[in-house]
């Protein structure tokens, strides 16, 4: 047979695929548009610079941070700082291929759900170019977490229906490996095990509130037990391996609800029209939603009438979606509303977008039933009205885009502002030029940079870890320096307390003939490590011990001349003890002051 009797074959795209894979596609340039002004925040830091100190560690890859278990998450971050140190490109690249997988994995699901048709695409749209899923493809701490269980819980809902309708206990075995390879990122993936619950019971279960409970159990039991068997494994390793808790507790029940105030009303209910249109600057880290009263007010009457005229439109089908949202929206915020305030944050909270991450894969799935109907098990659609045209879904979906684009306009400005970038670079650029010999006392970067309740990864030598020819950290030296707050290297200082004036005419204290002299401060040095700062005029080569209150003595190299020596030791009291180890050498101070290390004075 020749080349042309072949009969070409005809691949038949559907138009609203190619639709679709367009859509995702523009929403992860777009979120890449917006992420790659900006650059690694605050928790990023640490968890990078623990990947450099620990590797392999079991302890640390199975190790909590800040109560999050993340051995698949820390793997990766690992996998990333031994081939690229700090730089944000990789990360941001792994951050967008999930949430490519997420976009086409949650159509996947919305053509297994929904009847099929260009509407469709509304609620593909609500999911990939939502503005409060910004910060999941932006924030590497965040997105290593919440991107993951995204697609965990979508996968999940999937196979759950597929097992719903064929009863194969193949499809349960994916449901399980859905739940348990999220987990390895986030403990919260263990959310998926009542959201299935919830989908078959208000999507599918047949009858009242008491009926469907009973044959959701009673049908679908082999998957509950599942997922039980999971859960309570894997709580009993999860808070054997917390040694300490860092959960708060609310301290009243007004700031609870001023919480579900702020999480529905001024975070879900926007978000959910392409909100919130407004931010407000959070430091280093992503913005919270800031919608004005105006917006909000909008927010409100449109979602109403979404609600009102979708159960008009699809009866019990709208009602048994919006009740779903509901349920589960209650479910995560009051897990967030009992573990995460308390504290001088918690007025904020409820605006603070990732705490909304796993509800809006939820929300988008819903508001799509609600709007485009629900395939039952045997894969018929019960209609009460047309499906959505093209026309309207394409409304729809431009309208939401034009939206959410406007919203990640603040954003991105907010988010383009990196303390920890511009310090990191301007000190790595002073280290590139700094000359040989040039050493640091371990201090604290800047609260901005790492807060300083990450201690002790806000200590320069765990951030500057994972820097190639990095700063070297002594804890004594004759010519110190110090970064100050910008990343700039400068002459090192000490700012305390000072000690009165030695009695000897032009010498100040005199020590010699192996005597230990004391030198009183002019104040009360407080009890912990500090800085000694001695300048001094000796005339030989030799040793000496200082001693500042009840603590240990340090011992010094003392050099021929005028000469100073930075110390760091701890101290406390209100005298300074100093002696020379050779009886014959002479040494004259009136120069030392007990503090903390800053940049020397101009002049």
């Amino acid at each position: 047979m020749t080349a042309a009797a072949v009969p070409a074959v005809r691949v038949r795209v559907d138009p609203v695929d190619a639709v679709a894979g367009v859509l995702i596609v523009l929403s992860v340039a777009w979120r890449a548009v917006v992420s790659r002004r900006g650059f690694l925040a605050i928790d990023d830091f640490p968890i990078v610079s623990q990947a450099d100190a620990y590797g392999l560690d079991p302890g640390h890859l199975f190790g909590l941070y800040n109560n999050h278990f993340m051995p698949a998450g820390r793997l990766v971050t690992l996998a990333v700082e031994r081939l690229a140190g700090y730089d944000y490109v990789p990360l941001l690249v792994l951050m967008l291929l999930a949430q490519l997988a997420v976009g086409i994995a949650f159509y996947r699901l919305l053509k297994l759900m929904l009847p099929a048709g260009w509407g469709l695409l509304l609620p593909l749209c609500l999911l990939v170019f939502n503005p409060l899923t910004l910060e999941l493809t932006a924030w590497w701490a965040v997105g290593v977490n919440l991107l993951p269980m995204q697609l965990a819980m979508i996968v999940a809902i999937g196979a759950l229906v597929r097992y719903l309708r064929t009863g194969d206990n193949h499809h349960l075995v994916s449901l399980a490996a859905a739940v348990l390879v999220g987990l390895l990122f986030f403990e919260k993936v263990l959310f998926a095990a009542p959201l299935v619950f919830l989908v078959a019971l208000c999507l599918y279960a047949p009858g009242g509130p008491v009926r469907a409970v009973v044959t959701t159990v009673r049908r679908w039991w082999p998957a509950w037990a599942l997922l039980t068997v999971i859960v309570l494994v894997y709580l009993g390793a999860y808070l054997g391996m917390s040694t300490a808790s860092t959960i708060r507790e609310p301290s009243s029940a007004g700031e609870v609800g001023t919480f579900l105030g702020q999480y529905f009303g001024e975070s879900l209910a926007p978000g959910l029209i392409g909100g919130p249109w407004s931010w407000l600057a959070a430091g280093d880290g992503t913005a919270v939603v800031a919608p004005t009263a105006a917006a909000r007010w909008v927010s409100w009457v449109l979602i109403g009438a979404l609600v009102a005229g979708t159960i008009w439109w699809r009866r019990w089908v709208a009602v048994r979606a919006w009740t779903l949202l509901l349920l589960f929206a209650l479910l995560a915020g009051g897990l967030i509303a009992a573990t995460r305030l308390g504290s001088a944050l918690s007025g904020v909270a409820g605006l603070v977008p990732r705490y909304l991450g796993d509800v809006m894969p939820v929300a988008a799935l819903c508001v799509g039933i609600a709007v485009c109907g629900l395939r039952k098990l045997d894969g018929t659609v019960d209609e009460v009205k047309p499906p959505a045209r093209l026309t309207a879904a394409v409304v729809a979906a431009a309208v939401f885009i034009a939206s959410s684009l406007w919203s990640s306009v603040d954003f991105a400005s907010d988010w383009s502002q990196k303390a920890g970038r511009d310090y990191l670079r301007t000190a790595q650029a002073d280290l590139a030029v700094a000359g040989a010999g040039t050493v640091f006392m371990d201090q604290p970067v800047p609260e901005e940079v790492v807060p300083s309740m990450s201690s002790p990864w806000n200590m320069q030598s765990r951030f500057f870890g994972p820097v190639e020819n990095g700063p070297t950290f002594v804890t004594e030296a004759q010519r110190l320096s110090v970064f100050d707050e910008s990343g700039h290297i400068r002459p090192a200082w000490v700012d305390g307390v000072r000690a009165e004036p030695g009695p000897v005419k032009g010498c100040g204290y005199q020590v010699t003939r192996g005597r230990t002299v004391r030198i009183p401060l002019r104040a009360e040095v407080v009890d912990y490590w500090q800085v000694l700062r001695i300048g001094y005029l000796s005339d030989k080569d030799t040793t000496a011990t200082v001693r500042a209150g009840d603590h240990p003595a340090r011992s010094f190299a003392v050099r021929r001349g005028l000469n100073a020596m930075f110390i760091l030791l701890l101290a406390g009291g209100d005298e300074v003890t100093l002696k020379v180890a050779d009886a014959s050498a002479n040494l004259c101070t009136d120069e030392i002051e007990i503090g903390s290390l800053v940049p020397q004075p101009a002049g």
